[in-house]
């Protein structure tokens, strides 16, 4: 997907351009969510998890996930970066509190893929990197 495309979907979407935070020694902290944190998530912390302006984790919003999404990984989060639209709703459904206004982005990744897939992986460089204006 292109930059321009994903900028088409934000904007259809009504989010607002992304302005990446001023990053710290840290980076910026990055947090990518899935239903169950097997595949598409933890993909995609493996991917970014050396990049030097950036900190991530990865969660799952299902009860069965291998790390579900806590208050803890909320607070911590700078940016969200959800694999589907529905991982959004679930967030905002039960941490509306928690978030406040965080910026919360759907790659629109769909649950086709195994971890570390080549495909999910050139995907999410491509649309992690389009989001947050990153290599």
């Amino acid at each position: 997907m292109s930059n321009v495309r994903s900028q088409q979907l934000r904007e259809r979407r009504g989010e607002e351009p992304f302005a990446m935070p001023s990053t710290s020694e840290r980076g910026v902290n990055v947090l990518f969510v899935c239903g169950r944190n097997q595949w598409r998530s933890p993909t995609a912390e493996r991917i970014w998890r050396n990049h030097p302006g950036l900190s991530v984790r990865s969660a799952g919003t299902s009860a069965s996930a291998r790390h579900r999404v806590s208050s803890k990984d909320l607070h911590w989060a700078e940016v969200i970066l959800v694999m589907e639209e529905e991982h959004k709703s679930q967030l905002l459904a039960e941490h509306s509190r928690t978030l406040g206004h965080k910026p919360i982005h759907v790659l629109d990744i769909p649950d086709e893929y195994e971890y570390m897939d080549p495909e999910l992986v050139a995907h999410l460089k491509q649309s992690v990197g389009a989001v947050l204006g990153v290599e």
